[in-house]
């Protein structure tokens, strides 16, 4: 089973919203997750990210990899993408 932390689309055509998800990547992009640790709201000038960081840095301690966008992301609020 390979974790991914990665993004899961919300809201109305062109009206992105999205949640940070850790999910198996197996599973669909905007279906079944493990966990919600955060969301990302681009619409927002300047673009609004909220995580839960004590989460995100546990699931990859624990062997998650961030997809390349939530690696930017991660970047932008200090965390390490690294175990």
């Amino acid at each position: 089973m390979a974790v991914k932390i990665r993004l899961a689309r919300l809201g109305g055509k062109s009206r992105p919203y999205y949640r940070i998800v850790v999910a198996d990547s197996e599973f669909p992009r905007d279906g079944r997750f493990l966990e919600i640790v955060g969301n990302y709201d681009p619409n927002k000038n300047p673009a609004e990210v909220n995580l839960k960081e004590d989460r995100v840095v546990d699931w990859i301690a624990k062997g998650a990899k961030p997809t390349a966008t939530v690696s930017q992301l991660l970047k932008k609020k200090g965390i390490s993408a690294r175990a």
